[in-house]
């Protein structure tokens, strides 16, 4: 499979105002109104398509991001797209860059089956994945029998029933949902964690997820975008010697895992797009990633720099 067919885009950044994403601000029109986000999204889901990128992500908590992808879908035909979303956050923003709390997490089950109604009727026909929405050891899904039977009706129905995992704990959370079966069969079939040359603490769950079976998706490659915007010098300096901006320097080593079957960009335009796919084109030597695999920090500290950044 060739790399650009392993790429996927994200609307995290992209179905609602404020998101947490560094370099972000100066790429969006400046008053992200509804009108002017749903054009932006398409711009950037036109451009994704043009390229060869046929997988999308969103969620519930997205903001508009499932109905701009379906407006999209149905305006330019596209059937040939995988789809996925997420459900066990709410999007309470109500459209403001400034407000308090901008998403609610619930894993219960009337949660799970409100949002599953509400995607479906967005997306019906076109949703290929349904993820439990950043996934933890502690998330009553793990206790939840009634829960967990609803989830392997909509695996019997034909749509891939998944997970996503954040924060330090990730690995745990991998291995103890990859266990999880209902009726003797393994619930989830796939499962989207965060894993760049800063956070690897994964990558060894992750791998066992995608020889087990698992569609394993990678989210955050690039930091949030820190790694666009504030890279490390040895990750800036060898970019340079590629010929290519850090940010795809910092995707092209996801790409070069193996076990990473889809990598999701969260490119909010097609300048920012362009720059991304580069990484495409990359390749990595074995000294090159023994260097990059040199740049991750503390788990604990990689987490608690991402909570602080700001919703801009």
């Amino acid at each position: 499979m060739r790399a650009i067919q392993r790429l996927g885009i994200g609307l995290a950044a992209l179905g609602r105002p404020a998101y947490i994403n560094v370099g972000r601000t100066t790429e969006l029109p400046s008053g992200r109104s509804v009108e002017q986000m749903r054009a932006a999204t398409w711009s950037v889901l036109d451009a994704a398509y043009g390229a060869g990128i046929r997988w999308v992500d969103v969620a519930r908590s997205y903001g508009r991001a499932e109905e701009f992808l379906s407006g999209w879908l149905a305006a330019r035909h596209r059937e040939d797209v995988t789809v996925s979303s997420k459900w066990g956050y709410t999007y309470v923003g109500e459209w403001r860059t400034d407000a308090p709390v901008h998403e609610v997490k619930e894993h219960g089950f009337d949660r799970y089956r409100t949002q599953y109604r509400e995607t479906r009727e967005l997306l019906n026909g076109h949703l290929s994945v349904y993820q439990v929405h950043s996934l933890t050891e502690s998330s009553p899904l793990f206790r939840d029998v009634r829960l967990q039977a609803a989830l392997a009706e909509a695996a019997a129905e034909g749509v891939r029933v998944g997970f996503s995992t954040s924060g330090p704990g990730q690995a745990d959370t991998i291995r103890r949902a990859m266990a999880l079966e209902v009726s003797g069969h393994r619930l989830f079939s796939t499962v989207q964690s965060t894993w760049n040359i800063l956070e690897t603490s994964a990558g060894d769950a992750l791998r066992e997820a995608h020889d087990a079976g698992l569609h394993v998706l990678v989210k955050e490659g690039l930091a949030n975008g820190r790694l666009a915007v504030e890279p490390p010098m040895a990750l800036r300096a060898m970019a340079a010697e590629h010929g290519v901006g850090p940010d795809a320097l910092a995707l092209a080593a996801v790409l070069h895992r193996s076990w990473a079957d889809t990598v999701l960009i969260g490119a909010v335009s097609p300048a920012q797009l362009w720059t991304n796919l580069a990484a495409a084109d990359v390749s990595l030597g074995e000294e090159e990633r023994e260097a990059l695999a040199g740049l991750s920090v503390p788990t604990e500290t990689y987490w608690v720099e991402r909570s602080a950044l700001p919703w801009t």
